[in-house]
């Protein structure tokens, strides 16, 4: 079948000079994309993902998140268009998470990219993946690059062969976070799936098992906690429906047939918008802790309109049982808290109903409507809550407060154990644990405790190595590397020389 040629209006300044590549800088990169069209995108993530009070967290690259979301759902083919460097880079973590389907790739040079040749080619990958045997849902993300160049993913066809076409763009220059950007993803998805339900019958999930009002849940979480989350709802006549990201295309309809969405993971401001436009009512927060727990199932009771009778009865059964756990294994000791993932307010509650001494919680994420329940009450406690939290606000944090325990990004541990200090990584050892209800409470505790408990051994090793390895001279030598300030001058020297340069030409 011939398809025709779609004339494309690409930016050719984006290609100018040096081109705009991932060196050019996000101020660059942004204007470009605004040139070639994508304002309307960029001012509405500017809305849903506020940076501040800096410019962004330090963070993997953004479309991971969304990625992330398309290689997790059954029969869907994700493909990505963007500099081969990123495309390797993400296609490598996405595999070291356990992905197990391909990742696409739509490769491009500066001259298919500006003559509107790489659309093209975009168009005939997705023409080729719509095999309606093998996937229901073909997702193109554009990289920077080609955001920046403008290259039209929304004039793509919207199906193929019963094929569902999503195009996203999701450029580190203006998704803050990967976590944000699986709302991206997740929020594209639930509108597609919205107009069809609104255009006529659509299929029926095939694991819907309930005929009970459910309550879908927005944000990845441990697999056992949706079952525990389900447990509870019970009490209520209510049940668990899906989560959001899901894993297959039908979901999305069950997600949208819900009585109320909990927001378990905040900051899914695109998602809501959705759900919020299908009619539901989103509740915040989540059942942690004996007062999370508490408050949460109040607010899903009037949210479904559940009769008070019910509600306290499930408080009886569900309070003291969560309350004992707490008890039976207390966290003694000061800890600071940080991460990516968008559940951190979530844990540090869950710390603070331990018995941890808790003192600065920082969360990659905005703050949102969504999360102030639960900054409220930390903030109640003493706990300095900091959203967009910098790696460099973090570190401050391990200094300022000498913590037993510094839970953290990779880099935040890593300065953490250079202090002697114990440190876990947040995304493998905390965030991979349950964390709702009764199976929540406690379910911390060994792991905290454990790594608190190996403060000696820290000491022993500090002192055995000593100064040995310490900054620019780490590593095993025959030698000790000698310093060389006049090198270092001379290199700053340069680099301010080259910095006014750049300066000034911007001003011409």
């Amino acid at each position: 079948m011939t398809r025709p040629v779609i004339p494309i209006v690409a930016n050719p300044a984006a290609l100018q000079g040096d081109g705009v590549g991932c060196h050019s800088g996000a101020d660059q990169m942004r204007e470009a994309a605004r040139a070639a069209g994508k304002s309307d995108t960029l001012d509405q993530y500017a809305q849903d993902y506020p940076k501040g009070p800096h410019d962004q967290p330090q963070s993997m690259c953004p479309a991971f998140g969304s990625l992330r979301v398309g290689l997790r759902m059954k029969r869907t083919a994700t493909v990505l268009s963007g500099s081969a460097c990123c495309v390797y880079g993400l296609t490598f973590t996405s595999h070291f998470y356990g992905a197990r389907r391909s990742v696409g790739y739509v490769p491009f040079n500066s001259e298919s990219l500006v003559t509107g040749k790489l659309f093209e080619d975009i168009r005939d990958s997705v023409h080729a993946y719509a095999d309606p045997d093998r996937y229901d849902a073909i997702v193109i993300i554009n990289l920077c690059v080609p955001t920046a160049s403008g290259v039209p993913l929304q004039i793509l066809p919207k199906e193929i062969n019963g094929v569902r076409v999503i195009g996203i763009d999701v450029p580190g220059f203006g998704v803050p976070t990967h976590a944000e950007a699986k709302d991206v993803l997740a929020a594209a998805m639930l509108r597609y799936a919205r107009s069809e339900v609104q255009a006529g019958p659509v299929a029926a999930p095939a694991n819907r098992v309930t005929d009970r009002p459910t309550i879908t849940l927005l944000g990845e979480m441990f697999p056992a906690d949706p079952m525990i989350i389900g447990g509870m709802l019970q009490m209520l006549d209510l049940a668990a429906g899906p989560v959001v990201p899901t894993r297959e295309w039908r979901e999305l309809y069950s997600a949208l047939d819900c009585a109320a969405v909990a927001a378990i993971h905040p900051f899914y401001t695109a998602s809501l918008r959705e759900f919020d436009a299908a009619g539901r009512t989103a509740v915040g927060s989540a059942p942690v802790g004996h007062d999370g727990t508490e408050a949460w199932l109040q607010a899903i009771a009037k949210a479904c309109n559940v009769e008070q009778a019910k509600v306290d009865a499930a408080k009886n059964k569900l309070l003291p049982a969560i309350r004992a756990a707490l008890a039976a294994t207390p966290i003694k000791g000061r800890i600071t808290l940080s991460g990516y993932e968008g559940s951190e307010l979530l844990v540090a509650r869950l710390l603070v109903e331990s018995g941890a001494d808790l003192r600065y919680v920082g969360t990659a994420c905005p703050q949102t409507a969504m999360s102030n329940t639960d900054r409220e009450w930390l903030e109640a406690r003493g706990v300095h809550v900091q959203y967009r939290a910098s790696l460099e606000q973090d570190i401050a944090a391990v200094n300022e407060f000498t913590p037993d325990l510094a839970i953290g990004t990779t880099p935040v541990v890593q300065a953490a154990k250079e202090l002697s200090l114990p440190a876990l990584y947040f995304t493998n050892l905390i965030s991979a644990r349950p964390l709702m209800g009764p199976a929540g409470a406690g379910s911390l505790a060994t792991v905290i405790n454990a790594a608190i408990h190996n403060k000696p051994r820290m000491d022993e090793m500090k002192a055995f190595f000593g100064s040995t390895g310490a900054g620019d001279r780490a590593g095993v030598w025959e030698e000790v590397p000698v310093q060389r300030p006049e090198f270092r001058a001379e290199v700053r020297r340069k680099l301010e020389k080259a910095a006014k340069k750049r300066k000034a030409e911007e001003m011409i």
